[in-house]
């Protein structure tokens, strides 16, 4: 399929400059595209992603993506989206952020071949631009009312909104005439909350650039949920990409949990199946939902995607686990990440404990007498073993690589005991 029509098919685009010139320029040739992303935290969240994934479709299509990450925006704060003003962030800490995120995304572009990804940072060129140049060469070009009409803008005129941030446009816009220049990118993808931004862009490179010259500009779908709520959260916050913030098994339980109104949706915005596997992949969910063969697909193809087939593989171990109740063979680091939310207790000192005075003073059980009872009752298993003797005591079979013991009252209570 075509790859603007494969665009239309999975629902990505939003709105376009000029759809005719663009078909007919990828047609006739292999473009340089860009997307950027401010590093406002020093990880991008799947918020961040389908831009960039679309950036990506483009790479397997044989055109040459430039990966942009703000050094020199993310010192000034996009308006977009927002109702008041950002907190500055130091330069140290942009910095840092810098670093994360050019990590993360170098584990979804290729950056080998003809058309291997350019990484940049605006900061290269913006960062030690003066002031006066910054007015005569940019400023000139951009006019009040033309920016007063941007709706990022004219939403925060009652609100508020500093100079810093009035500016913020005409920074982006730079990064596009720059790498117009430079690279003679063609396209900027974005969000749809930076059409603005983007058109800005277009703007300073007709005024600026020669005569004749063309770019175009791309927008993105807000991402959003079936039942109206926002996506990208989960019960703990933000699903980040860094496995430090977002575990490789919170994050593949993310996608594995997505709705059937949503998972159709879902395959074509971030997977790169194709057209005829997602289709198949919609009859199961209409012909057997119950087995959720499209969010297990959904969780797979993104985990791999983001944390490489090892993690994909531990996240599916740690979850057929915590199914079937068979935690034995969970290693510490497994046990980390998949018991992380749940209620855990701290032993402290080295005498052996009673199985019952433990389900006490871990709070799994309300009272000694309930222990006993939960105990003799089979309720109670210990790192998936059911236990019935009330005069259990435990020993250092019973940890897990010396750090845990799991406790399970019922069919679903997990409790984690950590020494």
């Amino acid at each position: 399929m075509e790859l603007l029509q494969d665009l239309k098919w999975r629902g990505i685009i939003y709105q376009q400059t000029d759809e005719e010139g663009l078909a007919d320029v990828l047609i006739k040739e292999k473009i340089s595209l860009y997307c950027g992303v401010d590093p406002t935290a020093d990880s991008m969240h799947i918020g961040h992603l389908l831009p960039f994934l679309t950036l990506r479709r483009f790479q397997n299509a044989g055109h040459r993506p430039i990966v942009l990450v703000g050094g020199a925006t993310g010192l000034i704060g996009d308006p977009s989206g927002k109702s008041e003003e950002r907190k500055l962030q130091t330069l140290e800490q942009v910095q840092l952020n810098v670093a994360g995120i050019k990590k993360q995304l170098e584990q979804i572009f290729s950056v080998e071949g003809e058309n291997g990804a350019i990484m940049v940072n605006n900061y290269d060129w913006a960062g030690s631009m003066d002031i006066v140049t910054f007015l005569r060469d940019f400023g000139k070009h951009v006019g009040v009312n033309y920016m007063l009409a941007k709706d990022t803008i004219a939403s925060r005129l009652e609100t508020g909104i500093s100079f810093t941030e009035f500016t913020y446009t005409i920074l982006q816009a730079m990064d596009f005439y720059h790498l117009y220049e430079k690279h003679d990118c063609k396209l900027q993808i974005g969000g749809s909350d930076q059409w603005g931004n983007i058109t800005t862009g277009l703007e300073l490179i007709r005024k600026m650039s020669a005569e004749g010259s063309k770019a175009f500009g791309l927008t993105i779908p807000l991402v959003t949920k079936a039942d109206g709520t926002k996506f990208g959260k989960s019960e703990s916050g933000a699903v980040w990409l860094d496995p430090e913030k977002t575990s490789p098994y919170e994050f593949y339980q993310f996608w594995i949990n997505t709705a059937d109104a949503d998972v159709i949706k879902y395959l074509k915005y971030f997977t790169f199946l194709g057209k005829e596997e997602i289709e198949q992949l919609e009859k199961a969910v209409q012909d057997e939902p119950h087995l959720r063969q499209a969010q297990k697909s959904l969780a797979e193809e993104m985990t791999r995607m983001i944390h490489g087939e090892e993690s994909l593989q531990q996240a599916i171990k740690i979850s057929a686990a915590l199914f079937s109740g068979d935690v034995k063979n969970l290693t510490a680091e497994e046990i980390k990440q998949g018991f992380k939310d749940v209620p855990s207790f701290t032993v402290e000192g080295e005498e052996e404990l009673g199985l019952v005075d433990l389900l006490v003073a871990a709070k799994i059980s309300p009272s000694k007498r309930q222990a006993r009872e939960d105990v003799s009752n089979g309720a109670v298993s210990l790192n998936g073993e059911r236990l019935t003797d009330t005069a259990y005591i435990l020993g250092e079979g019973d940890r897990i690589e010396g750090q845990f013991t799991i406790v399970r009252r019922g069919k679903k209570k997990y409790f984690l005991i950590k020494y």
